[in-house]
């Protein structure tokens, strides 16, 4: 049997990401081969199948296979027709589904192969790319999304585009494969100044927001700028976080979620953000584990080396003195839900999309209403890494109208949930996700009304508490820095995580393993009991865990025999 080719091989030998791609279009095959699979995710698709469709061997040709796609969407923003495309295509080539992910995206999935060029030709026609969407590569740059007329946030929010141009491949693959459809020639093919024949270690994630508003879970990404300002309003500049990230492997002490870190201040100069954003890339594409793939984010370069070192390094490829940070006023989390004022007179209206899931069912239609309001009024869409709708540049005097339509889609409203509902995330896990171990966005409205239930049973049903669940380690929900995280672990079992906090600036740690999911509630109701009791005023959950102990936890917990000795400390 011939050896299987490395995933760095099969990037550098693909002339630009092209790889066997364009030959594998062609044939009749629903799928395509093990390296072709690869390359697809820098293309922004990942091959699919579901995995309670059974149709016999495990062989490819046996499985049901599907795509999904990502498209990239700088800072969440969308026009009106944008986003009316994104829906036309979940209808002609989707499952009727479109999904807001958690860095301001949106995944169509369901899509076959003989699709996939159509489905990124209607993409392009409207300005949308799926390209560099996943994959060892700079992913979607996320920033607060929230509209607004104040020129300084303006501005702030212009260098999600701004990177993304600053980061873009220079490969011409994508366009000669799905777009013009030519065959690729050798001499075609462009070299990548910045990312090198083979591209990153692994994947690349950047995210801005106002140190007032960590919206984007700022300290979760490789690269984090936090904008700040004067007492007059006018920005200053932005601190440098580098080395965040969520991502672990189970029973593996070398792989670990990871806050990014201050490494200095940057001036609010276009020049001076891309020139450092892109040294501390280079960093990762030359330092960055190429053996082993669970260990080859840039936080590990960060933890290995330590702050001084990499900042040395860093400051050896900038053209500028890299100045130290600055302080920064406490954070806090605008989900930016409800109806807001944009500062023109205008305003937006923020909806509340569990598990970021736009579809129909039944009564409650809310793809149908979207698109109804979007259509008749225009409206801009900003994506929230809540995994949330914005809809701005709404008239005062539409208000009454699109409220009418809301109702008549029987759309929910943010005061129509509960506190620890409005807070939640979840990934999509089974049955697509080939990393999932376990469920999470299928399970997480059950388990959402249980928390409820308690909540309400002890007379606190308005306290809020944030929860994220995800069907792996991967953590692509981001409830590593959750009051409640829960971490696939097992079948129908997960990892407990305590301790984070609702400004993601805390790292929970792991508290119970191989929780079952019917003793996740019961589990937590006695803690939620003591905090409800001997919390400080206004003390949150997540406070008062750490505060608390967890020796002091574990004790008066309603702890399974399954869950019990796997950690044994805080």
């Amino acid at each position: 049997m011939a050896k299987k080719q490395s995933l760095e091989s099969i990037k550098a030998e693909s002339a630009g990401l092209a790889g066997p791609i364009p030959e594998e279009l062609q044939n009749g095959d629903a799928f395509f081969s093990e390296a072709a699979k690869q390359l697809l995710k820098f293309h922004g698709m990942y091959q699919q199948h579901d995995r309670e469709v059974k149709r016999g061997h495990e062989d490819e040709s046996e499985r049901y296979h599907q795509f999904m796609i990502r498209t990239k969407v700088p800072g969440g923003q969308l026009t009106a027709e944008q986003y009316l495309v994104h829906d036309d295509i979940a209808s002609k080539y989707g499952t009727e589904t479109l999904r807001i992910t958690t860095r301001e995206c949106f995944q169509i999935h369901g899509i076959l192969k003989g699709e996939l060029r159509d489905t990124l030709r209607d993409l392009n026609d409207v300005l949308v790319t799926t390209l560099g969407a996943c994959g060892d590569i700079a992913r979607n740059v996320m920033a607060c999304p929230a509209p607004t007329t104040d020129p300084q946030r303006l501005a702030v929010q212009e260098y999600a585009f701004i990177l993304t141009r600053a980061l873009f491949p220079r490969t011409n693959a994508y366009h000669q494969i799905w777009l013009d459809g030519e065959p690729l020639i050798e001499e075609k093919v462009v070299e990548e100044p910045l990312y090198g024949p083979s591209y990153l270690p692994r994947k690349f994630k950047v995210g801005i927001a106002y140190a007032d508003d960590n919206c984007v879970d700022v300290f979760t990404h490789d690269v984090g700028l936090v904008a700040l300002f004067d007492a007059a309003g006018t920005l200053e500049g932005f601190n440098l976080l580098v080395g965040g990230g969520m991502g672990m492997t189970n029973q593996n002490e070398d792989t670990f979620p990871r806050l990014g870190e201050p490494m200095g201040f940057l001036l609010p100069d276009e020049a001076t953000i891309v020139e450092t954003v892109k040294a501390v890339l280079t960093i990762h594409r030359d330092y960055g584990d190429r053996e082993n793939r669970k260990h080859a984010r840039l936080k590990y370069i960060v933890s290995d080396w330590g702050v001084e070192r990499f900042r040395e390094v860093l400051q050896e490829r900038l053209s500028f003195m890299l100045e130290p940070a600055r302080p920064m006023s406490e954070f806090k989390v605008e989900d930016h839900l409800g109806w807001n004022e944009q500062g023109d007179g205008k305003l937006y209206l923020g909806l509340p999309i569990a598990s970021g899931r736009i579809f129909d069912n039944g009564d409650f239609r809310l793809r149908s209403g979207l698109r109804a309001i979007i259509e008749r009024f225009d409206t801009p869409v900003r994506l929230t890494p809540q995994q949330n709708i914005l809809l701005a540049d709404i008239d005062s005097a539409d208000r009454p109208a699109i409220e009418a339509l809301l109702d008549e889609y029987h759309i929910t409203q943010v005061g129509q949930i509960s506190s620890v509902r409005r807070y939640a995330l979840a990934c999509p896990a089974m049955p697509t996700c080939g990393l999932a171990i376990t469920e999470a966005e299928r399970v997480i409205p059950q388990l959402l009304d249980e928390f409820e239930a308690a909540l309400s049973n002890l007379g606190i049903p308005d306290e809020a508490i944030v929860v994220r669940m995800t069907g792996c380690p991967n953590g692509c929900a981001r409830p590593y820095i959750a009051e409640i995280g829960f971490v696939g672990r097992a079948l129908n079992k997960y990892t407990l995580y305590l301790g984070g906090n609702a400004a993601g600036t805390r790292l929970a740690q792991p508290f119970l393993d191989l929780v079952a999911f019917d003793d996740l509630v019961p589990t937590l109701r006695p803690i939620m009991t003591l905090w409800r009791d001997d919390a400080l005023p206004g003390e949150a959950f997540g406070d008062f865990c750490m505060r608390a102990g967890f020796d002091t936890l574990r004790q008066i917990a309603d702890v399974p025999v399954a869950a019990s000795g796997a950690y044994s400390g805080d």
